[in-house]
């Protein structure tokens, strides 16, 4: 056991001797986070842990949604629930998102972790855990401040024709999203996003557990914003009364780009007035890609 571990493990005793106890109010998640802590505590109180979560969370969504892509142009059960299921997405589209993808990774991401991990010292690791209420209480209020910040960010990008053609036009190259959209970005882009999701749990002063789950949930949803399906169970159709957006809203958005900027909920956009009536997306089958992006033009 290093010095660290036992530091912290003498701690936890001090706390729980002085009648600290989880018993009460953090029985449901004090057991994993108790055993998080006595097997992967050098991994977690690394500060590149937050990093490694958020890449591997991401390529692992993007991963599934992918597979999901190449099997359903011969999947019907598949297929049937894609926004545009006369378009496939082809192998071209996929190598052009992931290079742009890596590239921004080993650009920006990598010298920021490399950083990160040379001058920031183990973040220490809190010995109870949040009761299950303040974890999704927290979780919920970052969304919202995240929620805020990038609709404000976001309609100045494209309010500003200089910030949109030097930063945001990358991420509109696409009219019909799939999931390797989600980070087909600028890397000012890249920057802006992940720091507000790494910043926003501080400012609210959240456990480190609940930090992980929001940075986790903010990747899922991010993705599955841009994945081109419009499955039951999607969040646009598991949160009531159209408060959330989802995919239908933000693949509407890459089609007229002046509607739709929150990422998460509705009320930004229905406050703004930049939210519009659903319309289904164009199909006309067989037309090829390129044919259905010039007649997507049509209706910026």
């Amino acid at each position: 056991m290093s010095t660290g571990r036992l530091l912290r493990t003498l701690s936890c005793v001090s706390d729980e001797d002085s009648g600290t106890s989880w018993q009460s109010d953090g029985v449901f998640l004090q057991p994993a986070w108790d055993y998080l802590q006595h097997n992967h505590c050098d991994l977690l109180a690394s500060p590149l842990f937050p990093v490694v979560l958020s890449i591997s969370t991401y390529f692992l969504v993007v991963s599934l949604y992918t597979m999901l892509d190449l099997l359903a142009p011969t999947w019907p059960c598949i297929n049937r629930y894609r926004l545009y299921p006369d378009t496939p997405v082809t192998w071209p589209d996929i190598w052009t998102t992931l290079g742009v993808t890596i590239y921004n990774h080993l650009l920006y991401i990598f010298p920021a972790a490399v950083a990160q991990w040379l001058w920031r010292p183990p973040v220490p690791l809190p010995c109870e855990a949040p009761t299950l209420c303040s974890f999704f209480l927290g979780i919920f209020a970052c969304m919202i401040v995240f929620d805020s910040q990038y609709y404000l960010w976001h309609l100045l990008h494209h309010r500003v024709p200089w910030l949109y053609h030097m930063f945001h036009a990358v991420h509109h190259r696409y009219h019909q999203p799939f999931s390797l959209v989600t980070q087909y970005m600028s890397g000012w882009e890249l920057f802006s996003v992940g720091f507000w999701t790494t910043i926003d749990p501080l400012l609210l002063q959240c456990h480190c557990l609940t930090t992980w789950g929001f940075m986790v949930l903010n990747i899922y949803i991010s993705t599955e914003d841009h994945c081109g399906y419009d499955f039951p169970w999607s969040m646009n159709n598991v949160v009531p009364f159209g408060l959330w957006g989802g995919a239908p809203k933000h693949d509407a958005h890459h089609r007229r780009p002046n509607t739709h900027f929150a990422p998460f909920f509705s009320h930004w956009d229905w406050l703004g007035g930049t939210d519009t009536p659903p319309t289904p997306p164009i199909r006309s089958r067989g037309a090829s890609r390129d044919e259905r992006e010039r007649k997507l033009k049509r209706f910026k």
